[in-house]
């Protein structure tokens, strides 16, 4: 089976826990992350992540639920949408 991607991307102010607690919940859900791109400008933390949701435990809309409700509760924008869709709205 081939691998179904999506992007997640996160931004916020950089505390201790982020990439932590993304990690986790992305393991619980039986995802694996493919490739991740983090960096911190002054205080602002961002983070792209590649992972594969082939075999996720969790569907997709509760996923983007869970993602955004930990977003909050950290006090972060955490997005994310299925690779061919962000690849349809980037297309020039």
């Amino acid at each position: 089976m081939d691998a179904q991607k999506a992007i997640i991307s996160i931004i916020g102010v950089d505390k201790v826990g982020i990439i932590y607690s993304v990690s986790k919940l992305l393991a619980e859900a039986n995802i694996n992350i493919l490739d991740i791109s983090q960096t911190i400008l002054r205080d602002i933390f961002t983070m792209i992540m590649i992972v594969d949701i082939s075999n996720s435990t969790v569907e997709f809309n509760i996923l983007k639920e869970n993602l955004n409700s930990l977003g909050e509760k950290m006090g972060l924008k955490i997005d994310i949408q299925k690779e061919d869709i962000f690849r349809a709205m980037h297309r020039l």
